[in-house]
């Protein structure tokens, strides 16, 4: 078990639903995470893999959708995924040079295990989501390579670290040191209990901006350090989201487009040049790769069983990006770059965050 102290551990509870046991995305049952972390003086960076399911995505794909908040992005994979609302293997997150990297290796991995691609049907489409880790990494040094991605897939679990590991080693999030955050909440309707998690990969906002539960951290941060930070906030957000509740990929759009609701709670303004990019699945339903002879057929809530799936969503992303700030630990990194921890920084100013 892992002993991180978590955003709830300092009394702070957000929103009104309950979450699940780990509150993490792992909650939707087998959905794991995995990162490999990359820690040396210039080299602070990673690759953080989300497996959607344990079985062979390829030729069982889910029900999947994506929504560009603001585009300031180089993802890979989401123009296929929005047209055939489908995903089809793991998601990579990295940093945003390393994007071609991270793809080459989840073709590599998906080539082994599916000999029909390239030969009797078509080929594959890779998910990979990035944000630019410059400010602590040396990211022009490229430093992910094919067999970290390929660790990565291999060391994912339903218990994951948070913070400054995988592709958030060396994110920056409202000034201080932000990384990966997961939360989840329960959805309890009367046809049955369902799930929604949230990871997140943080590395935008200004400190001023920064609020817990409405409260204004980020001032009080900023008289407490007599810090006048004007850092330029040309950060991004990417958004995974994981629900086992059967919907539609039309559906989940509308779900998935609501995480903004959380975005915003912390303080975000999205600004011109960041880039906020949301990923969604559901594993309700699996769709065969190869077609069947007869018609599939599949289970979807009603449009007015929606509205909890928009608050789980919400409250289940700002609890992520607030317990990426949490857990993180302090970076020093490129050229000495460094960025604090806020759990450091609470603690020797003396400021409450609940």
């Amino acid at each position: 078990m892992l002993n991180t102290k978590r955003i709830r551990d300092y009394g702070v509870n957000i929103g009104q639903m309950e979450p699940g046991k780990l509150n993490r995305i792992t909650d939707v049952a087998a959905v794991t995470v995995g990162h490999v972390t990359l820690s040396d003086g210039d080299m602070q960076t990673g690759v953080t893999a989300i497996l959607p399911h344990q079985g062979n995505t390829f030729k069982e794909k889910l029900i999947a959708s994506s929504h560009i908040i603001n585009g300031f992005g180089k993802t890979i994979g989401t123009i296929q995924l929005e047209e055939m609302g489908t995903l089809e293997t793991p998601i990579l997150l990295t940093n945003t040079l390393n994007v071609g990297t991270a793809a080459d290796a989840l073709i590599e991995y998906m080539l082994e295990d599916n000999l029909e691609i390239g030969r009797t049907t078509g080929t594959v489409n890779p998910i990979i989501g990035e944000c630019n880790d410059m400010v602590l990494n040396d990211i022009r040094a490229k430093f992910v390579k094919t067999e970290h991605v390929l660790q990565a897939i291999a060391n994912t679990a339903a218990e994951f670290e948070e913070g400054a590991v995988g592709a958030g080693r060396g994110m920056v999030c409202y000034s201080l040191k932000g990384g990966i955050g997961s939360a989840s909440r329960i959805m309890k309707m009367n046809h049955g209990e369902y799930t929604m998690g949230v990871l997140v990969l943080t590395n935008f906002g200004a400190l001023s901006d920064l609020r817990i539960n409405g409260k204004e951290i980020g001032k009080e941060l900023q008289a407490a350090t007599n810090e006048n930070n004007t850092e330029q906030d040309k950060g991004s957000i990417i958004v995974v989201v994981a629900t086992d509740l059967p919907v539609s990929e039309r559906q989940l759009n509308r779900i998935i487009k609501r995480s903004i609701t959380g975005l915003s709670r912390t303080g975000s303004i999205i600004t011109n040049g960041s880039g906020e990019v949301v990923i969604g699945f559901s594993t309700a339903t699996k769709i065969p790769h190869e077609k069947p002879t007869h018609c599939l057929s599949m289970s979807i809530i009603h449009e007015e069983d929606i509205d909890i799936a928009f608050r789980a969503v919400g409250e289940a992303t700002e609890e992520a990006i607030l317990n990426s700030l949490i857990t993180a630990d302090s970076v020093t990194g490129r050229d000495g770059n460094k960025r604090a921890a806020l759990k450091d920084l609470i603690v020797e100013h003396n400021i409450s965050v609940s």
